[in-house]
């Protein structure tokens, strides 16, 4: 398993809905700027489904990441099976105005675990870079 996390200085609210909200998940959800999220769809009940295209901006590469819902914890957790059956959760830890998010998840045997480590760390790291500052 591969964890990445990050602590976002924003209330759970705010953390919980930029997380989940496809508006919101298009403008944080790339792990370098020249890969961008045109598409997202999200589903969030369990069974419920989700998409998201990632892709290159030159259009050179691209996939999508899908799946649905297994568990749900409004405010505390989201556990997910992929496509592929491999399984991951994202943890949310409320500290008040600052919420610790952990994302743990199966690698691909295709990617090397260190890329896709680096590859989540930054999608996170983006995330708290958009949440704080809209």
């Amino acid at each position: 398993m591969i964890t990445v996390q990050n602590t976002i200085n924003a209330s759970i609210d705010k953390v919980w809905d930029f997380w989940i909200s496809p508006e919101h998940i298009q403008n944080w959800n790339y792990a370098f700027d020249e890969w961008h999220t045109p598409y997202a769809e999200n589903d969030l009940q369990v069974d419920g489904k989700f998409k998201y295209e990632m892709a290159a901006k030159d259009k050179s590469a691209g996939f999508d990441f899908e799946g649905k819902y297994t568990k749900i914890e409004i405010f505390r957790l989201i556990e997910y099976k992929l496509l592929d059956d491999r399984t991951g959760s994202i943890h949310f830890e409320d500290y008040g105005e600052k919420v610790k998010i952990t994302e743990v998840f199966e690698p691909t045997k295709e990617d090397s675990e260190s890329m896709q480590k680096q590859w989540c760390q930054n999608v996170i790291d983006n995330f708290k870079k958009y949440v704080e500052s809209v």
